[in-house]
């Protein structure tokens, strides 16, 4: 039978970013955005930008946040990251207009193929369109899109694409009911 190897891992395909590059921003990730002071998000949105993350207007940016690669990022208008929110992007993560990710709730593009001996790296970009909530603590895994309007409960853990106005919940989310927005 074929067993794990671990010293047989090579990610040596992957390649986020100079050496430079990724640096800087681990030190601007550790110092301004893990940090637990409220730096004015417009201060947090600038620095993104700097870093090739697209950034529309009117951006919450708590403290505590966790971003892997903003060159891998792009929010649109009115995108609020709560506290202690990890994007991990090993690849592209698009989130649109009007989208909660909660506190604690984790993006995930990356993970490890457990079939292959090496346990090789995957990675696969994550959508969240328009108007879409992700709660607390819960977690978005590879590749999956939440579509328009779609709320993934607190604590659930999404594996597959989900459906326009519809609560999702459990591990793995199931739809458990339609979402209705009233005036």
């Amino acid at each position: 039978m074929i067993t794990t190897d671990l010293s047989r891992y090579d990610n040596a395909w992957y390649r986020p970013g100079g050496f430079f590059r990724r640096s800087a921003w681990y030190v601007v990730n550790r110092v301004i955005f893990s940090s637990s002071m409220p730096y004015p998000s417009r201060v947090k949105a600038f620095l993104l930008r700097a870093f090739g993350c697209t950034v529309g207007s009117g951006p919450c940016l708590k403290p505590g946040l966790n971003i892997k690669y903003p060159w891998f990022l792009s929010m649109g208008n009115n995108v609020w990251l709560g506290e202690n929110c990890w994007i991990d992007n090993l690849a592209q993560v698009t989130i649109g207009n009007n989208v909660c990710i909660s506190q604690a709730a984790h993006i995930l593009t990356g993970n490890h193929d457990y079939t292959r001996p090496g346990f090789d790296l995957v990675v696969k970009p994550v959508t969240i369109q328009d108007g879409a909530w992700v709660a607390a603590h819960a977690i978005v895994c590879p590749g999956v899109t939440m579509a328009s309007h779609s709320v993934l409960a607190a604590g659930s853990v999404l594996t597959r694409n989900t459906e326009p106005f519809t609560v999702y919940q459990g591990n793995p989310a199931v739809a458990v009911r339609k979402r209705v927005i009233v005036a």
